[in-house]
C-alpha cells in the first residue's frame, strides 16, 4: 500500500457519491482496520477498492473480510467466486453486508 493518501474518485451523479449509513460504517472499518491515511467520509462509494481507488491489495482485502466477519456475523470466504464483485467498491461491499449480516 502506498504511503500517500489516495484521492477520492467521485461517482457520477450527486446522490450516488454520498455514503449511506452502512457505507459510512464500512468506510470507518476500512480506514481504521487498515490505518489508511484518508478520512472515512472521503471514501467514494463507487471508487474501486483495488488499484487506482483506495489502492488495497489482497492482504488488505483479507483483513477487511476478517473485520466484516467479526462485526456483522457472517463469513467472507477467500475461496468465494464472488469476491471480486463483492470487493469492487464500498457500495458493492455494503450491498453484500446488508444482504448477509446477522440480525442485530
Amino acid at each position: 500500500m502506498s504511503s500517500t493518501a489516495p484521492t477520492p474518485i467521485p461517482a457520477a451523479g450527486d446522490a450516488s457519491s454520498e455514503q449511506t449509513p452502512l457505507e459510512a460504517e464500512l468506510a470507518v472499518l476500512l480506514v481504521e482496520s487498515l490505518n489508511l491515511e484518508i478520512a472515512p467520509a472521503d471514501v467514494a462509494p463507487d471508487a474501486p477498492l483495488y488499484g487506482e481507488g483506495l489502492g488495497l491489495d489482497s492482504i488488505d482485502i483479507l483483513e477487511v473480510a476478517l473485520e466484516v466477519s467479526r462485526k456483522y456475523g457472517f463469513q467472507l470466504r477467500s475461496d468465494d467466486e464472488r469476491n471480486q464483485q463483492i470487493f469492487t467498491s464500498l457500495r458493492s461491499l455494503a450491498t453484500h453486508v446488508a444482504q448477509n449480516r446477522s440480525a442485530p
